[in-house]
């Protein structure tokens, strides 16, 4: 038998709708988006009672402020069964709005969708790029995907690489700013994997210049049989030491390309796996909040089974939970690679070094020549501290990302 429990609450006549910080809320839809079940504080900011909500498409609370590219994103990553997280406006039965960040997860045959109340920096901005996507449909007539392309034009403009990466920021920062205003201890996971995210990205990119390094690097060995063609007959020292260090400059850039950036390596997911982590760690407690309001719930939900509700809860943690797991191994199998990578190079780099004191005696043994050669030693000289220096930095960040994600 349904039950409607309608306590009297004060809402304000327009506005905004009272959602309070330290609340969370979930609903959960078929495959098409009908709403199966929610929590209590769901119908009460929504203002429906239970049998309006259950059944209805959740499209019932769609604000027309939201740009319809945001639905965009949000339909083409859920059907693909991945997990995505925005900020979304919401209209309740009497006209107040609400806005939200929600995280929408799939789950068996539809989809549960946990939400908090957003207050950090990111979502004025988003408040802003959302209004400059909905005139643009209005007034341009821009298609779902066209008004998606200012979203993503927008999120790579502030430096990331694709959605889920500043979604998991953009969460990460709402949870932040959550905690200061209540005063809630800092969440030392998330600032960790935030950490661990920066060094990721400093991990992408140092590694990266250190090849280009070792491509630079290659204009040297020519020069010196430039100097050699001019200063010694075929076969003498100054061309044996530019085809040797040529040789080996470029056997490490090849090794380290192959083993380290090479097909067979995840490399190139380092930081999305870790920023997989982060959204996660977020998603999970999320939910977790959303359980324990449950659990402290003791309003009538209709025909909500409220035992089953958590049951699905926890079990969408648990699978969280293991996704982190496993991209916690992808990372640190990665950064072992990438360690052992750097030990190789530093050992292979002493032959370097001992290429470059035998071009120092060749500068020595020539005089006439000797400034020229001089010149091309400091280059090597010049090169190889700099690639040293990065594969310290390399080598550390790798331990960093290795230890924070035991």
């Amino acid at each position: 038998m349904s039950f409607v429990d309608r306590r009297i609450e004060t809402r304000p006549s327009s506005g905004e709708a009272p959602f309070k910080l330290n609340e969370v809320f979930f609903s959960r839809t078929d495959k098409r988006g009908v709403i199966e079940a929610g929590n209590y504080i769901f119908r009460r900011v929504a203002d429906y009672d239970w049998p309006e909500l259950i059944g209805a498409p959740h499209k019932v609370i769609r604000h027309p402020d939201m740009p319809r590219g945001v639905f965009k994103l949000f339909w083409d990553t859920i059907k693909a069964d991945k997990t995505i997280g925005a900020y979304v406006k919401n209209l309740a039965k009497d006209g107040l709005y609400y806005w939200v960040f929600a995280v929408v997860v799939p789950h068996k045959d539809g989809y549960l969708s946990a939400r908090i109340k957003p207050t950090s920096p990111v979502f004025e901005e988003v408040q802003t790029i959302y209004e400059t996507m909905r005139l643009a449909e209005e007034q341009e007539g821009l298609s779902p995907d066209e008004s998606a392309e200012i979203m993503m034009e927008w999120v790579r403009s502030k430096g990331f690489e694709d959605y889920d990466q500043f979604a998991a920021h953009a969460l990460c920062e709402e949870f932040k700013a959550r905690d200061a205003a209540l005063g809630n201890p800092v969440d030392e996971t998330l600032l960790a994997l935030a950490r661990m995210l920066d060094n990721a990205q400093v991990l992408v990119d140092q590694t990266e210049g250190l090849v280009k390094d070792f491509d630079a690097m290659h204009t040297i060995p020519h020069n010196l049989r430039v100097i050699a063609s001019r200063i010694e007959p075929a076969g003498g020292p100054v061309t044996v030491l530019s085809q040797n260090y040529g040789s080996m400059s470029r056997e490490m850039s090849d090794w380290f390309a192959a083993h380290v950036m090479g097909e067979n390596s995840t490399f190139a997911t380092i930081k999305s796996t870790v920023n997989t982590s982060l959204m996660v760690q977020c998603i999970t407690r999320m939910l977790q909040e959303c359980d324990q309001q449950l659990s402290m719930e003791r309003r009538a939900l209709g025909e909500i089974d409220m035992a089953h509700e958590r049951a699905v809860l926890k079990q969408i943690v648990i699978d969280q939970l293991d996704r982190k797991r496993v991209g916690q191994e992808d990372v640190n199998r990665e950064a072992d690679r990438i360690m052992h990578a750097c030990q190789v190079m530093h050992r292979q780099f002493l032959g370097l070094s001992s290429t470059r004191v035998l071009c120092k005696i060749e500068s020595a043994r020539l005089p006439e020549s000797g400034e020229t050669l001089s010149d091309i030693i400091d280059q090597l000289g010049v090169f190889q501290r700099r690639i040293s220096e990065r594969l310290e930095r390399i080598e550390k960040l790798s331990g960093d990302i290795r230890i924070h994600e035991k």
